[in-house]
């Protein structure tokens, strides 16, 4: 059950609306079911057709008298005096009666302080039903004894009792809001969207394309100038005496209204986390001198980025018991940066799953806004991974690599959801578990054709059971579940891969078993199949770099490397090759 409490000036011009038609005509029988006041009430809706204008403006002036002796009193006319509260059932609900409804109305008012029960000063107000599934109530906000009602906190009293009345009736049990969502479509943007065709409103197409534009850029100037490209009309609004920009306004391209003027939405309006001083509080805390540049990621992007969310995994999972405070913020921060990845990943990963990440990244919008302000500067890493991203654009992409990132998301999805379980984010623990969703579609489409292509070049048998004895001598305790899994003959080729490389198969499966606990996979045999890729490639990327830097050394002291044993390679410089670095 929805209310959504709104305020206007306008009486009469609220009457015409509940009793007329509607926009679409979608208003059928609109009546009154319950009011401060029922006996002797005019109700337009149940009156003769020649009477019914007549009726509206009776009802209005009643409804207004104690708003007229107000102004008649104080000689100041009375602001926003028209108090309107829809109440909607969820979909799937059943049917409620005209005395339902009219129970429902009375608990409403009661609890936003517009008439408390047994308060015979209380404000004026009635109920209108004119559909199966909501009522309108009206009311005007000064009391029979002339003051204004307590009405603070207003809409989060409404949405308590619509809990209660919920569980009372046997209705679909929705979340408690949190004020962090962003503002809904009107029912006129989403008329305009039918009337042009479109799937989305402009309100929800620009809160898109902001989000996508905020996790690409680097600084302020880079955000504006992205929406720009897009086609996007910008407002700015500017300090009085210094010229600063203080805010904005978004305009889609051909959304106008009817003088042709372009319709501006305020980043606030669009969502509370795109509002300028929001925005800047993540783009300033992470600048462009602290953050490498293309081509400096040793192991790749999206190898960067699988490491870092692998980091992130083991932290969160140490912080699971901590309670508040810091580590609050911090995790915080690192939901706004998972998010600007999960866009950045959608900008750049192969066009066959693109969709479905992108749809995990819109979901996200909603997950990690919360009431908890977030430490920008705690996920400067995962900032720095996720638009390292972006220098993919154009080039060829590791098909394993994107795969085992997005098998790393997804565990780390896991554990954001549960934080916000926890913490009772109920709105952002949804948007979190539909979120997850489409980032395992976006997986499995990632992973398929990779696993399938490794299972087709499985070595011989003998080999696979070689393999298999390795690991159960590396990873006994799970050995049975990985063999088990469908995944097993692509890991072995994985596993012929890695020692044609110079690896000792026991050596690295040990180690990758090492990285991440294998008791929550669902499929271990993945899992290991792309830690042991990102493993290996980190291990190639090393010797690299190491060759790389010895004739820089031998320049700089002026002496040739010499080989000391003058026969064979020491036994530990045998080691070093066949024993994979752990990282820690």
């Amino acid at each position: 059950m929805v209310p959504d409490v709104s305020t206007g000036s306008r009486s009469r011009g609220l009457l015409s609306y509940l009793y007329g038609p509607g926009r679409r005509d979608e208003h059928t029988d609109p009546h009154i079911v319950t009011a401060f006041a029922m006996p002797g009430i005019p109700d337009p809706g149940r009156a003769p057709l020649d009477q019914h204008h007549a009726l509206l403006s009776e009802l209005a002036d009643y409804l207004d008298q104690p708003v007229r002796v107000r102004e008649q009193r104080t000689g100041k006319k009375v602001p926003q005096h028209v108090w309107h509260c829809p109440v909607r059932t969820a979909p799937g609900d059943r049917y409620l009666t005209d005395e339902e409804w009219a129970e429902v109305a009375r608990r409403i008012v009661h609890a936003t302080g517009i008439a408390p029960d047994g308060d015979d000063a209380a404000c004026r107000w009635i109920a209108v039903r004119h559909a199966e599934d909501h009522i309108h109530i009206m009311a005007t906000t000064v009391r029979e004894d002339g003051r204004r009602p307590r009405t603070n906190r207003d809409g989060q009293r409404a949405q308590t009792e619509c809990r209660k009345i919920e569980a009372e009736l046997g209705l679909r049990r929705l979340k408690s809001g949190d004020f962090t969502a962003a503002p809904t479509p009107t029912s006129a943007e989403q008329a305009k969207a039918q009337r042009a065709g479109n799937t989305e409103t402009a309100r929800e197409w620009l809160r898109d394309q902001a989000y996508a534009a905020a996790a690409a850029a680097r600084d302020e100037a880079e955000y504006f100038s992205t929406l720009s490209t897009l086609g996007i009309s910008i407002k700015y609004r500017l300090g009085p005496q210094t010229g600063d920009v203080t805010g904005y306004s978004l305009a889609a391209p051909d959304d106008t209204n009817s003088h042709g003027e372009p319709v501006y939405f305020s980043g606030s309006a669009l969502a509370p986390d795109l509002s300028i001083n929001r925005l800047r509080e993540r783009l300033t805390a992470h600048t462009a001198t602290d953050q490498p540049t293309a081509g400096t990621t040793n192991t790749g992007p999206w190898h960067q980025a699988d490491t870092v969310l692998g980091s992130l995994r083991t932290g969160l999972l140490n912080q699971e018991t901590a309670d508040g405070g810091e580590q609050d913020s911090m995790i915080q921060a690192q939901a706004a940066a998972f998010g600007e990845l999960l866009h950045n990943a959608a900008a750049t990963t192969p066009a066959r799953i693109r969709a479905e990440l992108r749809a995990a990244a819109v979901e996200f919008n909603r997950a990690n806004r919360s009431a908890i302000r977030a430490e920008h500067q705690t996920a400067a890493a995962l900032r720095t991974a996720a638009k390292e991203l972006l220098h993919t654009l154009g080039s060829g992409t590791d098909d394993s690599a994107v795969a085992g990132m997005l098998s790393t998301a997804v565990a780390v999805l896991i554990l954001f959801t549960r934080w916000n379980e926890a913490r009772r984010h109920q709105q952002q623990a949804a948007a979190a578990r539909q979120s997850l969703v489409h980032l395992q579609a976006a997986y499995r489409q990632a992973a398929d054709p990779v696993l399938a292509n490794l299972t087709s070049r499985t070595p011989s048998p003998q080999a696979a059971q070689r393999y298999a004895t390795d690991l159960r001598a590396a990873i006994p305790d799970h050995t049975t579940r990985i063999l088990a899994d469908p995944a097993w003959p692509a890991l072995a080729t994985t596993l012929a891969k890695a020692e044609s490389a110079g690896h000792n198969p026991r050596h690295v499966l040990t180690a990758i078993a090492e990285q991440r606990e294998l008791d929550t996979a669902d499929h271990p045999a993945e899992v290991l199949n792309w830690r042991l890729h990102h493993h290996t490639t980190e291990l190639r990327t090393a010797r690299i770099r190491a060759a790389a830097a010895r004739p820089h050394r031998s320049a700089t002291t002026g002496t040739a490397p010499t080989d000391t044993t003058g026969s064979a390679p020491s036994r530990t410089a045998q080691a070093d090759r066949e024993t994979p670095t752990k990282r820690r």
